[in-house]
């Protein structure tokens, strides 16, 4: 297989004139600062492309798609930029393709409960759309606030509340796409079920722009849960806080939401806001959040509570008001941006094992940290077992960042063995790839090349990434 990131790229002026009468002139930039600002998503790493491209309707990207087919240009789509594996960002050059002019709600169904969007909808905005008429739109990444519909389709987005509700593949009826071909299709429908032929919506959710480019999105909602309850427990270290989480889940509790917060993570966070989060000695934090009818939300509540005093909790805070709940939120959402400012180079990995086998996890993360010596921070969705397990390394050691190296490839192989997988929420890009035979078969890796290969024949649609 020839390497995709060295092989040049040539953008012809008969290209960028076309294309420039397809969009705008406006619309279609190759100055230095342009380049420089989609070179890269949250990961931070990646390459300029030659060209951004910003289209603002189906038609414009049938065109633009074709074009990049016919001169077999590498085409890459990209939404709001939050992705942590290089998934929308070039890897030799070539056009970005940026959908941020396609930011409208088209439509929210109050009788049908659904709501049409397009791609560069913030996550944030249609819950709060939604929300107005007392309708709700689950999914909830820690990156709502910047993160768009479009992407979390195709990254196939979770959050705190997948625990209770699922990730975002429950929530996508119907898609319309361009094929990097320039067809445009439209897959599933408004109706809730529909099983007529493959199911190419969610063949697509997930597919991290490499099969179409997503242009409408059909959602489901549901009716917004009446009440909610939100408490915070502290530990004096994470076996407390992860034998709480598998006592409530004995007591057949289902929260919203089970976030888990470790010693290291909650030392950077709270350097961040400048204030302390958990009591002096707490080496661990849980977050729980029950929502449904007023009553059942009490009851839950009380039995979350119960499940962390057996556990050894040492303090249980217990939000009396939407400011002290919207507190407690903070702290979780913060904390990447709270490892980020420690200076050191977080290596962020979201493995996800099956609910059971959490405990074995951080085990193994715990042992992990001692054999390579590294400073290890984690937290994330204790509820359905995908948790953020983030190396940090000091830059400048070449000896540590070998260590992290050789650490990472053994936490996958150690999350593989336990039945799980190496990636829960932010996909493969291109951050990954080379761990994807740790999980997939050789026959597996080559069938999902021929389905890759009947979308994009030419190969144009985000190249170099999820295949190594």
């Amino acid at each position: 297989m020839k390497d995709e990131r060295r092989t040049p790229v040539t953008v012809s002026e008969r290209v960028r004139v076309a294309l420039r009468e397809t969009v705008g002139e406006q619309f279609v930039r190759d100055d230095a600062e342009a380049r420089a600002a989609y070179a890269a998503d949250a990961l931070g790493q990646g390459h300029p492309p030659d060209l951004v491209v910003i289209p603002a309707t189906t038609n414009e990207i049938s065109a633009v798609a074709r074009l990049c087919t016919e001169h077999c240009l590498p085409l890459v789509v990209r939404g709001a930029g939050t992705g942590y594996t290089g998934g929308a960002v070039p890897i030799r050059g070539g056009v970005v393709l940026s959908l941020e002019r396609m930011n409208r709600i088209l439509e929210i169904d109050e009788t049908n409960l659904l709501a049409i969007v397009e791609p560069n909808v913030i996550t944030a905005a249609l819950q709060t759309a939604v929300e107005r008429v007392g309708l709700f739109y689950p999914p909830d990444p820690a990156s709502l606030d910047s993160s768009s519909i479009g992407g979390n389709v195709a990254e196939c987005a979770g959050g705190p509340r997948a625990f209770k509700y699922g990730t975002t593949k429950r929530y996508v009826l119907a898609l319309e796409a361009v094929l990097p071909t320039g067809e445009v299709v439209h897959t599933g429908s408004k109706a809730v079920k529909n099983v007529v032929g493959y199911d190419l919506t969610q063949l697509l959710v997930g597919s991290e722009g490499t099969l179409a480019i997503i242009t409408k999105v059909t959602l489901r909602l549901i009716p917004k849960p009446p009440a909610r309850a939100t408490l915070s427990a502290a530990f004096a270290g994470v076996r407390g806080a992860v034998d709480a989480v598998t006592s409530l889940i004995a007591r057949r509790v289902v929260p919203a939401a089970v976030e888990l917060v470790d010693g290291e993570s909650l030392r950077a966070v709270e350097a961040s806001l400048g204030r302390a989060v958990v009591p002096p000695g707490a080496a661990a934090m849980l977050i729980v959040e029950c929502d449904g009818m007023q009553a059942a939300v009490d009851e839950e509540i009380d039995r979350v509570s119960a499940a962390c005093v057996a556990a050894g909790a040492t303090e249980i805070r217990r939000a009396a008001t939407e400011g002290e709940r919207e507190a407690l939120w903070r702290v979780r959402r913060e904390l990447s941006i709270a490892l980020r400012a420690t200076g050191l180079l977080k290596i962020n990995h979201d493995v996800v094992v099956p609910r059971g086998r959490v405990p074995q996890l951080f085990d193994a993360v715990e042992e992990l940290s001692r054999r390579y010596r590294l400073r290890v921070a984690s937290f994330g969705h204790a509820g359905d077992g995908n948790i953020h397990v983030n190396l940090m390394v000091n830059r400048d050691d070449v000896g540590e960042l070998q260590r992290a190296r050789e650490a990472e490839r053994r936490l996958f192989e150690q999350v593989v063995a336990m039945e799980g997988s190496i990636s829960g929420e932010h996909g493969i890009g291109f951050a990954k790839a080379p761990y994807l035979g740790i999980e997939l078969s050789p026959e597996e890796i080559a069938l999902m090349k021929r389905v890759k290969a009947a979308f994009d024949p030419a190969g144009i649609l985000n190249p170099g990434k999820i295949f190594p």
